[in-house]
């Protein structure tokens, strides 16, 4: 056999091994880290806390964990569910980027109100504002550790 060609099979042999050894190594950091994630405690990204109620449902001084995109309404599908009359099915949408949370109103028949005003396109929050929808008020706080 001619020396050159048995030098080439080499080559690829040890190109293959160091692909390997490469994926070997990713996937060992994406398991530590999987691990290391799963064992940390995780933190609240915030809370709404019911102020007041008509309907008693959800109850005054409930306190709702919020998710990164968070729907409030009367649908069942909803994250927190809300038996208020004046309240649509798909009624306001939460989202939190970035490190600020933003309210948008889901074309509801009777509006979002942010503070006593109308919520009209996307709207910035802070912590300690008022969200009503219907009769239910709801106040926007910062996040515990779980």
């Amino acid at each position: 056999m001619d020396p050159t060609l048995i030098s080439l099979w080499i080559l690829r042999i040890l190109f293959l091994v160091l692909i390997y050894l490469f994926l070997f190594a990713v996937a060992r950091v994406l398991i530590r880290d999987l691990r290391s994630a799963s064992r940390e405690r995780s933190v609240e990204l915030g809370r709404l806390i019911v102020v007041a109620s008509p309907s008693a449902e959800p109850a005054v001084g409930s306190v709702f964990s919020l998710d990164a995109v968070t729907t409030i309404g009367r649908d069942v599908n909803n994250a927190i569910v809300v038996d208020d009359q004046f309240a649509s099915a798909a009624h306001c949408e939460l989202t939190f980027r970035g490190r600020a949370w933003f309210i948008e109103d889901l074309a509801s028949t009777n509006g979002t109100l942010w503070n006593g005003q109308p919520v009209t396109g996307t709207i910035p929050l802070g912590y300690g504002d008022e969200i009503q929808l219907g009769g239910t008020r709801f106040r926007l706080e910062r996040g515990r550790s779980r």
